[in-house]
């Protein structure tokens, strides 16, 4: 059944956009990340416009992120002072995300840009998380057993000046990393329609020593504010937010999320990390072999101005 998408201008199958929907809320689930990396790149392998893909997904990822984050809200897991430090470079970082979005898609080279950024970025974490995944399940097979770092150890980074106590996560930390983490972010998820938590999380719990108690809670407000920022920046600078196709997905999202969710309770954490590393990594070589094999049409007719 054949459904038109006013915002992306073509027709797709609904049940395949439900079924889309549904993949990457189960993947979703079960890694507990906000999934949006999968999805951008999975709406431009259907022929979806990569400027409408990002726009779209970004109010897909703000809304499965409000559940969540109510979630650990009621469970004490969200450091408020914290979330409000990250904020306040997130949401800068959005709207320098969103020009620099607004630019290149006046240049003409918006396309080009998603698609090296996701090379780079998916290729890179993917790398890095199957390799770690990898020694995780090496060491366990070997009988070694490698200490852990405390997550009140102290680093270079607790030695920058500007300090400020975090007492639902109880710690002392300068607000300099945390904002320009957040500015990261919020810059990244503007520009390829991501949350970033597959990256966030990671850079709060080794480098910040933020404890894994509060980390998922915080990080999931930070998605659900800079998200919500971005779609109403794409609507109203771009007019790419796609509200049907954002719909679709958040039906067959919220679907598999929950059988995600109980798939991931019975795999090993070592295993978890590993699939994840090759489904980012997957995804990353997918999109470098679409920049280097020859198209079946060597031209295309899209508006390549500013905001229509």
């Amino acid at each position: 059944m054949q459904l038109y998408l006013p915002i992306a201008d073509i027709p797709v199958n609904i049940f395949l956009l439900l079924a889309m929907g549904a993949a990457v809320g189960f993947v979703s689930g079960m890694f507990g990340i906000g999934g949006g990396f999968l999805m951008t790149p999975l709406l431009i392998f259907i022929g979806i416009a990569p400027a409408v893909a990002v726009a779209s997904v970004a109010s897909h990822i703000a809304a499965s992120s409000f559940s969540g984050a109510i979630s650990y809200w009621r469970r004490r897991a969200i450091d408020p002072a914290l979330a409000l430090v990250l904020l306040s470079g997130g949401t800068v970082g959005t709207a320098l995300g969103v020009w620099t979005f607004t630019l290149l898609r006046a240049l003409g080279q918006l396309d080009l840009m998603i698609a090296l950024s996701y090379v780079v970025l998916l290729t890179t974490v993917g790398g890095l998380m199957f390799w770690e995944g990898l020694r995780s399940m090496l060491r366990i097979r070997r009988g070694i057993v490698v200490p852990l770092r405390r997550s009140g150890s102290h680093g270079w980074i607790h030695g920058l000046p500007l300090k400020l106590r975090f007492k639902r996560s109880k710690i002392y930390l300068s607000v300099i990393p945390v904002i320009a983490v957040g500015l990261i972010i919020g810059f990244i998820g503007a520009i390829m329609g991501i949350g970033g938590g597959f990256i966030l999380i990671p850079i709060m719990i080794y480098f910040l020593r933020v404890p894994t108690s509060t980390v998922i809670g915080t990080s999931m407000v930070l998605t659900l504010v800079t998200m919500t920022f971005a779609t109403l920046l794409h609507a109203v600078t771009n007019h790419l937010v796609d509200a049907v196709l954002a719909l679709i997905l958040m039906i067959g999202g919220v679907t598999g999320a929950q059988f995600g969710a109980r798939a991931g309770q019975r795999i090993r954490g070592e295993h978890l990390r590993l699939l994840l590393g090759l489904l980012i990594l997957a995804v990353g070589i997918r999109f470098a072999v679409e920049l280097v094999i020859r198209p079946d049409d060597l031209f295309t007719i899209r508006e390549a101005g500013g905001a229509a």
